[in-house]
């Protein structure tokens, strides 16, 4: 299903708008995820170098780039919700940008590695093109993007939430025409059989 971009807005508003009014239940069951299977894929691909520029793309309540800093990177959040954007800038301390994945203003160049967990699934598939060239304009050469979805077909609301669900097929075929080359993809939560593994992770350098 296409969507009109007359209601691009109207759906990123009630996905903003969800996350804004269950921003604190939405930090109470996600804070303690264990995300190190994430963590390894996205950073081993990277220089093995403290004080890397990363951009946590839907950064929610600011779990994330907590971390990032922890390990001695430069990490900047950035997320749509007002809210999320204030917790996430009281929990970590770190640069936050409130701006929306439909309307982007990113630095060229500006990031060694973009870590998007959870967020892209949230750009309709009419719009993932552009969104996906922003990100590769705003890594530096060679720079990677790490993407972690709830897997599947289709698009369409799930609950206040708009949705647009991948397998990695059709996942590579959005990554490959922004001109990035995956690296390496895997189902999660690890040590399930496939059928209970519904997160699809991907790892991809910019060409």
């Amino acid at each position: 299903m296409k969507i009109p971009k007359s209601r691009l807005a109207d759906i990123e508003t009630a996905t903003l708008n969800h996350y804004n009014q269950n921003a604190e239940s939405y930090w109470q069951g996600t804070k303690d995820h264990d995300l190190t299977q994430n963590y390894a894929a996205f950073l081993s691909a990277l220089p093995k170098e403290q004080g890397l520029d990363i951009l946590d793309l839907g950064c929610g309540p600011g779990r994330d780039v907590f971390y990032f800093k922890s390990l001695g990177h430069s990490p900047v959040g950035l997320d749509g919700s007002e809210v999320f954007c204030r917790m996430a800038r009281a929990h970590s301390g770190c640069p936050i940008l409130q701006q929306s994945l439909l309307n982007l203003d990113l630095p060229n160049q500006g990031f060694d590695g973009v870590f998007a967990n959870a967020s892209l699934f949230h750009v309709p598939s009419l719009e993932l093109p552009r969104v996906l060239n922003q990100l590769h304009a705003t890594l530096r050469a060679s720079g990677i993007l790490f993407i972690s979805n709830p897997r599947g077909s289709g698009e369409g609301w799930a609950g206040q939430r708009y949705g647009h669900f991948m397998e990695i097929e059709s996942s590579m075929e959005f990554l490959t025409n922004a001109h990035f080359q995956i690296l390496e993809h895997y189902y999660r939560p690890p040590g399930k059989p496939r059928h209970e593994q519904p997160w699809l992770a991907i790892t991809a350098r910019k060409l």
